[in-house]
């Protein structure tokens, strides 16, 4: 693991360290606490999917968990929804230090209402602002996965009210618009004409993410790397080497252009982009519990 930014030496003691108290009391394995679903399956009662509903806007399913803030908001990537293992073992965690957790689907996704290919980065913003505003509870810890991340960066732009603090895993702020413009202009106009960009991915059943030229030039309203990002939460970036989806340096550009005076950047040597691996999961878990423990003192 490389660590980079102002307080990377700190970043790097909480891989090594015990947690806090409530988090070392969970099983541990080599002498480190570790939280996975499978481990822990049946040993709390979870979360039950319940539905909101909006005027004139799709239903959206979410699961949440009541307890102490700052509370943690999580938010999937492309095509994925609120129940793989990151968003799993983020619950069990809030659940062992009692803080509150919220997980959801947007649009089209998961188990909420729509349909996936009449989605738009805007739609998928207006469900973060939507849940954040009337599901939860005083300011979030908000957790995004890939595009869940880009969400993140412009959800808390709109509500820093709502934000104590950020962390993205495999961050792909304006990676679809950036992909596209940086192709040749040959090779832009042949997909102009066909009306569909495909993007390679082994993470698919299809091998490839397909975008319609119209969800492109709306994504485009949303780019956040073009300038300074009004962000002064702490901000912690996480991401992998190996990720074939979404280059490492997205995380990078990230982190040079928020304001906030408190932003690390983590990459893992052999990370890949759904960093979803035993030791991706336990740094995701210690990362939040580190930036609990840093808010909670400040209070």
């Amino acid at each position: 693991m490389f660590s980079v930014g102002g307080k990377a030496r700190n970043m790097a003691a909480v891989v090594l360290r015990s947690c806090r108290k409530g988090l070392s009391h969970i099983l541990k394995n080599g002498g480190v606490a570790t939280i996975l679903p499978k481990t822990l399956g049946g040993v709390r009662q979870k979360s039950y999917v319940q539905y909101v509903t909006r005027p004139e806007l799709p239903k959206l399913a979410y699961r949440r968990v009541k307890g102490k803030s700052p509370g943690v908001v999580f938010l999937p990537g492309y095509g994925s929804n609120m129940n793989g293992l990151k968003a799993e073992a983020l619950e069990e965690f809030c659940r062992s230090l009692g803080h509150s957790y919220l997980r959801f689907d947007y649009t089209g996704h998961g188990l909420s209402e729509g349909v996936l290919t009449d989605g738009t980065i805007g739609t998928w913003k207006k469900d973060v602002l939507f849940v954040l505003d009337e599901l939860a509870e005083g300011p979030q810890i908000m957790v995004g996965s890939s595009m869940g991340s880009w969400l993140m960066l412009l959800a808390a732009i709109a509500r820093p009210e709502k934000t104590a603090a950020l962390v993205g895993i495999s961050t792909a702020a304006d990676h679809v618009v950036t992909a596209f413009k940086s192709m040749s202009l040959e090779v832009r106009k042949e997909i102009e004409e066909k009306g569909v960009l495909t993007m390679p991915s082994k993470h698919r059943e299809e091998g490839v993410y397909t975008f319609t030229m119209d969800f492109l030039k709306e994504a485009e309203n949303h780019c956040v790397l073009q300038s300074p990002i009004p962000i002064t939460c702490p901000v912690r970036l996480i991401h992998g080497l190996k990720d074939d989806d979404v280059p490492w340096h997205i995380s990078m550009q990230v982190a040079q252009r928020v304001l906030s005076p408190d932003v690390d950047v983590i990459l893992r040597r052999h990370g890949q982009h759904r960093m979803a691996e035993k030791d991706d999961i336990k740094l995701m878990v210690y990362t939040i519990d580190d930036l609990i423990d840093k808010l909670t003192t400040l209070v």
